[in-house]
């Protein structure tokens, strides 16, 4: 996998700086107070930063090197990076599997029988005919210079496109608590089958303090069978534990259906947390979890064949030209240990 240095300084500047041919604008120049956004566009280096006064929360990454658009990393308030650093910048004693779960992304195992969710450099060459790519089309930023709206295109190996996708990113800052409202619309390109599938839909790999507590060896396969051994981690630092809004804890979160699921931990004695939210207008809802305790917290409406254990299917059929669209909230809070209550006051976006 190729190396990339995600470290720099921004260039605050609105014109091409033509001896090094580097491309880079501060799109919204006025907004800096630090619960506004300000955002920056680095079209050399392919990536949008998204900064709250002087501090970085995140970053919107459009390079092809992760088969699809991410944001990496998300940061809290208190400086605290809650998603894991492989296969981007590795840190000590992390896991270093499933290299396809990079910070925050959204895709699919089954879109017309390619595999979009597991895509990755560890897919050999000869079994490449099977997964499909993401490939980043433009990003611009929206009127109240809070927003960005990335177009991306989702297509088979013989490039024929599939999937036209429209992301809304809302970001905003509310105390100790950082929100990304995702609003991201789908238009079948072609007649489009979503057949239920265990991965999806809505991912964030999260740091190794936020995994739950284990004491095995595994051993991670994907939906085609290709494995990852991974070694034996202590558990030092090591805090996780889900809670959906069902009330249900720690592993047996996964597979069940909730409004929303937080996922809390500490890092460096302070407790952290990240929490995803199910709108009531998307299919499915409220949605079922995918969440894993190695690291990775996904919510997958469309998945309903495995989840139920075949009681139930959706095997969602999109015909040319119809557009479905998903409308999820991701806080990031830090600080303090959050209340249920809390937490559902975040419900309504």
């Amino acid at each position: 996998m190729k190396k990339i240095i995600l470290i720099g300084c921004a260039l605050l500047i609105t014109a091409c700086n033509s001896s090094s041919n580097k491309k880079s604008a501060l799109i919204d120049k006025e907004v800096n107070k630090n619960n506004e956004p300000k955002i920056v566009n680095n079209e050399f280096e392919k990536k949008v930063s998204i900064y709250f006064g002087e501090d970085l929360f995140t970053e919107y990454l459009y390079f092809e090197d992760y088969y699809k658009p991410v944001l990496y990393p998300l940061i809290s308030t208190s400086g605290k990076n809650l998603t894991r650093g492989y296969p981007i910048d590795p840190k000590p004693g992390e896991r270093v599997d499933h290299p396809h779960q990079v910070g925050h992304w959204l895709n699919y195992g089954d879109v017309n029988g390619l595999d979009f969710w597991n895509n990755s450099d560890a897919i050999p060459a000869d079994k490449k005919d099977g997964y499909g790519t993401i490939y980043h089309k433009s990003v611009t930023v929206g009127e109240n210079s809070k927003e960005l709206i990335a177009v991306s295109e989702w297509k088979a190996p013989d490039g024929n496109l599939l999937i036209e996708e429209t992301t809304r990113f809302q970001f905003s800052q509310v105390g100790t608590n950082r929100i990304i409202d995702r609003t991201s619309s789908l238009k079948a390109m072609d007649n489009v089958d979503l057949k239920d599938n265990k991965e999806g839909f809505l991912g964030i790999r999260v740091a190794r303090a936020l995994e739950l507590p284990g004491n095995k060896a595994e051993i991670f396969t994907d939906a085609n069978g290709i494995a990852s051994d991974v070694k034996v981690l202590n558990n030092e630092g090591v805090t996780g534990n889900y809670l959906s809004s069902e009330g249900i804890e720690g592993g047996a979160a996964w597979g069940t259906q909730a409004r929303w699921m937080t996922l809390t931990g500490e890092i460096e004695n302070e407790p952290v947390a990240v929490t995803i939210y199910d709108h009531p207008e998307n299919i499915g809802y409220p949605t079922y979890w995918h969440a894993r305790g190695y690291g990775l917290f996904a919510a997958n409406p469309l998945g309903v064949e495995i989840f139920t254990n075949g009681e139930s299917k959706l095997n969602l059929s999109l015909p040319k030209g119809d557009i479905i669209t998903f409308k999820y909230r991701i806080l990031l809070h830090s600080g303090t240990k959050q209340s249920v209550e809390e937490i559902e006051s975040f419900t309504k976006f």
